[in-house]
């Protein structure tokens, strides 16, 4: 069962601006469709509300999914694979801060990434050439597991000029993934 769910984000009348007849860039709504957790109960049907509070009384709660951060490495790592490779890309690129990559890597690659990312703006500066967001399609990662707690992987990375091939092995460390090789190939 899919349930389409409305996320209102219109500013409130008195806070909005005039706007010209045909200006809707601030005042569109979103709709996002959501699939419940299996075995959930189904939603019922509230009666229509008179106003906001009682709006939000008749939601149902519903139970969450598992969460990532609660320390359950057992869940799929193709989401980290796919992230950790598009921000290593960025990252050498130029586009992308290599600190908000360090908390999912270890010092090793840390360090080994500082130098990668020293070398690639001595290359652009010689050159004269801009970091530009790199356009790129991320494949699905191919995922072994040598042992428990550890997983190793490569990603596949299409660019229009080349594709190239990233390795990464991930560690479980203090209940969580954690990046301790990562190879731009």
């Amino acid at each position: 069962m899919s349930t389409a769910v409305d996320y209102d984000v219109r500013e409130p009348p008195e806070a909005a601006p005039r706007r010209a007849a045909g200006d809707r860039t601030s005042r569109q709504r979103r709709w996002r469709h959501v699939t419940p957790p299996p075995g959930a109960a189904e939603p019922e049907q509230a009666a229509p509300a008179t106003n906001a509070n009682t709006a939000l009384a008749a939601v149902t709660p519903v139970r969450p999914y598992p969460d990532a951060a609660a320390g359950d490495v057992a869940l799929d790592p193709a989401p980290l694979l796919v992230n950790l490779t598009r921000c290593v890309v960025e990252i050498l690129a130029g586009v992308r801060n290599l600190e908000q990559l360090s908390r999912w890597v270890t010092d090793d690659v840390h360090t080994h990434l500082v130098r990668r990312v020293t070398i690639a703006a001595r290359a652009r500066a010689m050159s004269g050439a801009q970091a530009q967001r790199p356009r790129l399609v991320v494949g699905e990662p191919i995922v072994s597991r040598p042992s428990d707690g550890v997983i190793e992987a490569v990603v596949m990375v299409h660019q229009p000029a080349r594709s190239r091939a990233v390795a990464i092995r991930l560690d479980e460390l203090g209940g969580r993934w954690r990046a301790s090789a990562i190879t731009v190939l």
